[in-house]
């Protein structure tokens, strides 16, 4: 049997004990089982994906740390664990919208798509504000709310670029990405309910999942080769 095959195997039973152990409210073993599928994920993109990027391949590095670290949080100082978590998260999402950046041409986005850039710039704002509304009461103007802050616009720029991504090149590689982009966005945001506004173990569930379909697009479109835009094409 291929390592390939193994790593796929070995996905499958983490996302089902993630299930069993998350339905059980076995929280400890829920924990180290969410903990270990990103990083699974990244092994399997290393074995199985031939066209690597330095981008992506940083963005699901440096995201796995951060969730192997959920694994020692009990161990160390909160202030370390906060800080170390979301700033290699932000570092992660940092390198993924460099990965889709790097594929724009920004003076046919800018000529083409200024509207849009427009209602994405507003629709963000909006939601920085009323997750930051939601936030406030429980950090305040510390240097966690500025980490805060910086997670949710790093967060939205990468859901943007996507999308305009998506629009850019309308292939089934983009697409894959903006559908990552977008789950992973909405398992941050039903996080930070679950985290400030109540602790029903659906709302982590539902979080979790979204992100394991996230990494799962991101997976399947890391091994799809990006089409020649055909506007350009014509030019």
């Amino acid at each position: 049997m291929s390592r390939t095959k193994l790593l796929v195997g070995f996905l499958i039973v983490l996302c089902i004990l993630f299930v069993i152990f998350q339905f059980n409210e076995n929280d400890k073993f829920s924990c180290i089982t969410r903990s270990l599928i990103i990083p699974a994920f990244t092994v399997l993109y290393f074995q199985s994906v031939k066209r690597k990027t330095f981008y992506f391949s940083m963005f699901l590095v440096l995201y796995s740390i951060s969730e192997l670290t959920s694994l020692i949080s009990e161990y160390i100082p909160y202030e370390v664990d906060y800080f170390m978590g979301n700033g290699l998260y932000i570092a992660a999402y940092v390198f993924l919208i460099l990965e889709v950046l790097k594929s724009l041409n920004f003076n046919y986005v800018l000529n083409n798509y200024s509207i849009h850039l427009i209602v994405l710039g507003a629709l963000n704002i909006y939601i920085v504000y009323v997750l930051l509304k939601i936030v406030y009461p429980f950090v305040s103007f510390s240097f966690e709310f500025l980490v805060e802050l910086m997670y949710n616009i790093v967060m939205l720029i990468l859901l943007s670029v996507s999308l305009l991504n998506y629009f850019y090149r309308d292939n089934r590689k983009s697409l894959l990405m903006f559908v990552g982009s977008l789950c992973l966005v909405f398992s941050e945001v039903i996080l930070v309910a679950y985290l400030y506004i109540s602790d029903k173990n659906l709302l982590i569930f539902s979080s979790s999942i979204l992100s394991i379909l996230a990494f799962y697009f991101f997976y399947i479109q890391a091994s799809l080769k990006n089409e020649k835009v055909k506007s350009l094409a014509n030019l």
